[in-house]
Order: structure tokens, then sequence, then C-alpha cells
């Protein structure tokens, strides 16, 4: 299941943000660790070294750091039951990590063989089927069927956005509308279900969850337009994973719809051709046009917006604690923006 001009910092550097919140969630990072470790025993014997192997600790775990900030107390440890709903977001996203690399053709994820070229393409989508199963089998143990029924519904929206993707794939008649309706799916609501569900354990007010859940959709949908973004302008060896797959897959982006908007009629079909697989593609001469068309600076403004979004949807609660350290994600969001305009320049 990837980021962008002068962005702005607000009082926290990205990387004093970054810092700060995440340091914090070092107790809770390491009780979710233990417990992901301690459900590899839960899959059958044949295949809980492929799950193991799924279930690592390398990525960012944004989506259960979502869960454990849209709950903040200034504890120690976090409830077990934020730990067991970190799991269970976490778990659905690896499970789309898995099936995303098979349609993609992706050969690396997290600077190491992907689960679909270390197994076979078919075991890989039963082993991503695996991960979903056992996800959904732990929101069942919550004594609320609140948990299950949200969960499920967003693994639901997240496949759905996945589907749509994959029938678009090999087709320029996609619209921008088209493609926030995707990322919206596919990236933005498990965000949006990671501070849901932390909000809602936590005990706080509907208004609040309300407001929260829309923090994580603003803030996922401008990560998946930032991972967009990294998918053509990151460093592989820095990012750890294949570079290009979008564009090589027939998949459109919002780099790639800007340009094919900017481009001359006949530049313009040639690239489409490409992106229908009709002509092999040609990475380098797509990069020189996205730089001579300023594509960077507009797909970064537009996660900009999304970013701003999200820092509104929790202005009536910004003094809160929870709302504190959510809104730092967005100055390391934005931070991440900034560097990769950096990286770029410098090449």
């Amino acid at each position: 299941m990837s980021s962008d001009r002068p962005a702005e910092t607000h009082s926290v550097a990205p990387s004093q943000a970054f810092g700060t919140v995440f340091a914090r969630l070092r107790p809770h990072m390491a009780a979710l660790d233990r417990f992901l470790q301690g459900q590899i025993a839960a899959f059958e014997p044949e295949i809980r070294d492929m799950a193991d192997y799924c279930i690592d600790t390398s990525g960012k775990r944004i989506r259960p750091a979502l869960v454990f900030l849209s709950s903040w107390r200034d504890a120690a440890s976090p409830a077990p039951d934020l730990v067991k709903a970190a799991a269970v977001v976490e778990l659905v996203h690896l499970a789309t990590l898995v099936h995303d690399d098979i349609m993609d053709g992706a050969e690396v994820r997290r600077s190491r063989r992907t689960a679909t070229r270390e197994y076979g393409a078919t075991a890989a989508v039963l082993l991503g089927d695996a991960l979903f199963s056992h996800a959904l089998h732990l929101a069942a143990e919550f004594p609320t069927t609140e948990v299950c029924s949200v969960v499920a519904a967003s693994t639901r929206k997240v496949c759905a956005g996945e589907i749509v993707q994959t029938l678009r794939r090999g087709s320029t008649r996609i619209t921008r509308e088209d493609y926030w309706r995707i990322i919206d799916l596919k990236t933005a609501e498990l965000f949006r279900v990671s501070c849901f569900l932390g909000a809602r354990l936590s005990g706080a007010s509907s208004a609040y969850v309300d407001a929260a859940a829309a923090f994580g959709r603003h803030l996922g949908i401008a990560y998946q337009i930032y991972d967009d973004l990294v998918d053509f302008f990151g460093d592989e060896q820095r990012i750890g994973k294949t570079l290009g797959t979008d564009y090589t897959s027939g998949k459109i982006t919002l780099p790639l719809l800007l340009l094919l908007a900017a481009l001359p009629e006949a530049e313009r079909l040639v690239l489409v051709e490409e992106i229908c697989g009709r002509s092999p593609t040609q990475l380098e001469l797509r990069l020189r046009q996205m730089g001579e068309h300023r594509i960077f600076g507009q797909v970064a403004a537009a996660v900009e917006q999304e970013i701003a979004a999200a820092r509104a949807a929790l202005a009536p609660w910004q003094q809160e604690p929870t709302s504190v350290l959510l809104l730092q994600l967005c100055d390391v969001l934005a931070g991440q923006v900034a560097g990769l305009q950096a990286s770029n320049a410098q090449r």
C-alpha cells in the first residue's frame, strides 16, 4: 500500500516533530511488536515463517501510530485494547502491501525481497488473504461489535479502491476526481479508521471522534499523493523499495495526470502508448519532462492542500494533547516533502 516545494513547518521543525512524536511512541511500538510476534503462533504451522516474513518491524507504522496518538494519554504503556486495535490496522495494511506488490510486480519492499518474489505470486496472494482474515479475527475479539464492523467496512473500501485502480490500469481515461476517489478508498480510509478507533476506544466525545477521523482521512490523502511523487522522485536505496512501479505498470497517479495535461499533443500520445502498454516506458524522459513542466511543485501543492484540511479538522481541539501530537504529523509530512525537493535539486 509513498512525498514533496517550500513547505510550511509552523512552530516545530520537521525533524524535531518527528523525534517528539515517535520518541513518545517507543513503548507503544514495542508493545505492538510483542503483540504481533505473539500472533505468529496463531497461523497454521505451514505458513508461520511466511507470516513472520511479512510481520516485520522495519516499516514506519504510521497507521498504528495514529491509533495511539488519537487516544493519547501520558502513560508509561498503552492499554491492551489500543495495542490490539493498532495490530488490526497494521495487519490490514500489511495484507494490502503484499497484494500491491503482486499487482505492481515490485521486487523490493522495505529493503528486501517482496513476498511475491520470495514465495511466488500465487502463494503471496493467499498469504495476504490470511493476514486480512487474522486482522478481522482480532477485531472480533473486542467486547463491542463496533470495532469489527468498522474494520470490516474499511477493509472492503480499501479493496474496492484497489479494484478500481486495477481496472483502470493501462488506461488514461481517468480524471483528477477519479484519482482522488481511488486514494480516498485505498489509502485514506485506513488512516481514517485508525484515528477513529483510537479516539473511540479512549472514550473521547463523538464530536472529537469525528474530527479525528476527518483528520486521518485528509492526512491519508496527503500521504498517498506524497507516496505517488516518491515513486518518481525518490531514492530507491534510501526508501527501500522499487521506484517507477506505478508508471511501468500502467497505473495513473497525479504526477502522470499532470504531465499528460502539460505535454503537447504529439508527445502526449506517445506517453499514452506507454501507459497503455503498447510501447516501452521511458522513465528518464518522463522525469526530465516533469522537471520542465514543474510537475513536482504542482503535486507538492496538492499535498499541502490536504495537510491544511487535516489541520482544519482539529482546529477546535488544537490545544488537546492528542491534537498537539497528531498535528505534528503534518509537520513531519511537510518536512518529507521539503526534503524530497531538496534531494532532487541536488541531483
